[in-house]
């Protein structure tokens, strides 16, 4: 700021930037679940195959990952081993894939506001799965507000006017794989000081994706498909739709470090709340007041913990900050002492 307590050109410019890639992810993430349930719902596109959709989408990303690590070298590829990668990153690879279908297949039965609405389940599987495996530690006080949470999830699907238990039980599902591959993430890579950007975890985990895909694809959907002559791949839908896929995850790697934990936070309680008025005022889904109130109570308890957690991070941050200032300090007092004795016994 200069003397007037005005922001300068080079910070409103920093913010502008920021914020446009905030709404750039909020774009595409919104464009990329209405694109999906576009094609998969059976009274829109009626192309209900969502594990031939993943694996397409995660052929695509693959190839378009190899191009930006190995031939433009946007990013490094990160040094590990076959031994590394099939410990840590098939399993990673095998969660992600059945995230996915099962995400995907929800659309189908699901409207787009009630499958936000399930969403919001995600920190209790993610804090229970963590606290399981004893990477997280068990908090009455959080365990509470866990249970708020899958309170008003519960009291939005009792509201559900369209509710279709397989449905539910496919998002559910998709929710828990998707929380153990996050705990995993944790315990099988960042504990062992390996980062993927999003970019290197498309080039490292898309292609075992399209492997463990392959197997039920076979069975579940190419005979259909084979049968069905009538259908004939739209290159113009699914190209887009999985040009959308990939573009979410590059402006994922531009965010990451151009904004906080908490803004990011906030944009995708801004994605979710338009996802469910878009769900409502275009593609007439019903969304009823309890659904509202059930969503507003997850959304209060999910709100809560996000902040907690931020504190928690900010809490450590200092502290390290604290520490590394006295390590510091110890080092210069040290120091001082040693040239002290040094003074004395040259006056000697």
């Amino acid at each position: 700021m200069d003397k007037g307590g005005a922001l300068s050109s080079g910070a409103v410019k920093k913010i502008v930037i920021t914020y446009t890639y905030v709404a750039i992810w909020i774009f595409l993430s919104f464009a990329v679940i209405v694109y999906n349930k576009y094609i998969l719902d059976r009274k829109m596109y009626n192309w209900p195959y969502p594990i031939s959709l993943t694996m397409i989408h995660m052929g695509f990303c693959s190839s378009l990952a190899y191009i930006l690590v190995k031939v433009l070298k946007v990013v490094d590829p990160v040094s590990m081993s076959w031994d590394l990668y099939f410990k840590s990153v098939v399993p990673i690879g095998l969660l992600y894939s059945l995230s996915l279908w099962l995400s995907n297949s929800a659309y189908i039965y699901l409207s787009v506001s009630f499958i936000q609405m399930l969403k919001a389940l995600m920190p209790v599987v993610v804090y229970s799965i963590g606290v399981l495996l004893k990477k997280d530690d068990f908090k009455s006080e959080t365990m509470a507000n866990m249970i708020s949470i899958s309170i008003g999830v519960g009291i939005a699907a009792y509201g559900e006017a369209k509710f279709d238990a397989w449905g539910v039980f496919l998002q559910l599902g998709a929710v828990v794989f998707e929380a153990t591959r996050l705990v995993l993430i944790q315990i099988l890579l960042t504990s062992k000081g390996i980062a993927l950007n999003p970019i290197t975890t498309l080039y490292y985990v898309s292609p075992c994706c399209f492997v463990f895909l392959f197997l039920p694809w076979i069975l579940v959907e190419w005979p259909i498909l084979k049968e069905n002559s009538s259908f004939h791949f739209d290159y113009a839908i699914f190209g887009t739709n999985s040009l959308c896929a990939f573009a979410l995850n590059l402006a994922v790697f531009l965010i990451v470090g151009k904004t906080s934990a908490l803004t990011m936070n906030v944009a995708g309680v801004v994605k979710d709340w338009l996802l469910i008025a878009f769900s409502w005022s275009i593609i007439r889904d019903t969304v009823t007041p309890i659904n509202l109130f059930g969503y507003g109570l997850a959304f209060l308890g999910v709100a809560y913990y996000n902040h907690s957690k931020l504190q928690a991070f900010k809490a450590r941050e200092a502290q390290k900050k604290s520490q590394q200032s006295d390590e510091e300090s110890g080092k210069l007092l040290e120091k001082g002492e040693e040239e002290i004795g040094e003074d004395k016994e040259s006056d000697k």
